[in-house]
């Protein structure tokens, strides 16, 4: 075979077939177990204490920064 008869067969193969994988879509796809149920609980749980703690935080600041101005008397 010379190079031409190559390069012909090359180009003359049809492209390979597509997998039949689905990205890691098998039977168990979409399940979870207890311990993912215990750590969103979990996960919930802490958001719950930031968010009471933050508003705790944030009562405890004025209402404005500014400081006050006196207005002047003549």
């Amino acid at each position: 075979m010379n190079a031409w008869t190559d390069t012909v067969a090359l180009v003359g193969q049809p492209s390979p077939a597509p997998d039949k994988d689905k990205g890691g879509q098998g039977e168990d796809f979409g399940k979870s177990s207890p311990l993912g149920l215990l750590v969103l609980v979990l996960f919930f749980v802490a958001v719950f204490f930031l968010v009471r703690s933050m508003t705790k935080h944030l009562k405890k600041l004025p209402a404005s920064f500014e400081e006050p101005t006196e207005k002047d008397e003549d």
